[in-house]
C-alpha cells in the first residue's frame, strides 16, 4: 500500500459517518405523532316547559284555557290532569282554585313549570233578618177583631162586616188555630138573661165566620154573660166594649 492510499481512507469513513448520522437525523423528523382522542359527544339537550292560564281568575262555572309547550321532551304530563301531548291547550272548569303543575322529562332531565287558576266562590246570598217569633197567642190578639153588638141585640152590625171578613181571612191563613169565641155582655140586665145573650152573640160570630169560609170544626163558643167586662165603668161607652164577642185559642 503506498503513501497516497493511507491519507485518504481515514477521510473516507469521516463522511460516511457523517452521512449515516444524516440520515439518522432524518428519519428521527419524519417520525409520525399519535393521533389526539375523540373528544366525547355533548350531552342532550335539558327539556323545557311552559304553561300559562287565561284567564287566570274565573267565577264557578266558568272556563279557563290552558296553553304549555315543551322542548326536548320525550313525555309530558299536567297535574291533577295526567299525560298530555308536549304541546297543547285544554279548557277546564276547577269548582276551587287549582294550581296545575307541568312536567316536561326527556334524556337531558326533567322540567316544571305551574301556573294557578283561582275560582272566586259565589257571593253568599244576604242574611235576612227574621222577624222574631211569634207565638200564636200573639197573632191573634193582633189579627182577629172583637165584634160588637147594640145593646140587647145579637144581630152583626153592618159596621162590624169588614171586621168578620178580615178575621175569616186571617183564619184561613192559619188553618191549624182552633178557636174559642166568647160571647159577653155589658153589666145591666140579670146573670142568667146575660148568658143567654151571650151565647146568641157567640153563636153569631161563629156562624159569620163559618159562612165566609172558616170550618166549623175549628170553632168552639162560650158565654160568659156580664161576668168577664173589660171595662168597668158605668158608662155607655163603656158598657159598648163589654158587649162583645171576643176570640181566643183553644
Amino acid at each position: 500500500m503506498t503513501k497516497k492510499t493511507l491519507s485518504i481512507a481515514p477521510r473516507y469513513w469521516r463522511w460516511i459517518a457523517v452521512l449515516t448520522l444524516l440520515f439518522v437525523l432524518a428519519g428521527c423528523g419524519k417520525k409520525q405523532q399519535a393521533p389526539a382522542p375523540t373528544p366525547p359527544p355533548p350531552p342532550p339537550a335539558a327539556p323545557t316547559a311552559s304553561i300559562t292560564a287565561n284567564p287566570q281568575t274565573i267565577e264557578r262555572g266558568e272556563v279557563s284555557r290552558l296553553t304549555w309547550r315543551t322542548e326536548n321532551a320525550t313525555d309530558a304530563f299536567i297535574e291533577p290532569l295526567g299525560t298530555v301531548e308536549a304541546n297543547g291547550s285544554k279548557d277546564v272548569s276547577p269548582n276551587e282554585s287549582t294550581t296545575y303543575r307541568l312536567v316536561a322529562r326527556g334524556a337531558g332531565g326533567q322540567r316544571e313549570a305551574t301556573v294557578r287558576v283561582t275560582v272566586n266562590a259565589a257571593a253568599a246570598p244576604p242574611v235576612k233578618e227574621q222577624a222574631p217569633s211569634q207565638s200564636d197567642e200573639q197573632w191573634l190578639s193582633q189579627n182577629i177583631k172583637d165584634v160588637y153588638f147594640d145593646y140587647d141585640k145579637a144581630d152583626i152590625r153592618a159596621d162590624q162586616q169588614a171586621s168578620l171578613a178580615a178575621n175569616a181571612r186571617a183564619l184561613n191563613q192559619r188553618t191549624s188555630l182552633r178557636i174559642l169565641i166568647e160571647g159577653h155582655c155589658d153589666e145591666r140586665g140579670s146573670t142568667e138573661y146575660n148568658l143567654t145573650l151571650g151565647d146568641e152573640r157567640a153563636n153569631a160570630v161563629k156562624n159569620a165566620l163559618i159562612a165566609a169560609g172558616v170550618n166549623a170544626s175549628r170553632i168552639t163558643t162560650i158565654s160568659y154573660g156580664k161576668e168577664k167586662p173589660v171595662c168597668m165603668e158605668s158608662s155607655e161607652s163603656c158598657w159598648q166594649r163589654n158587649r162583645r164577642g171576643h176570640a181566643v185559642l183553644r
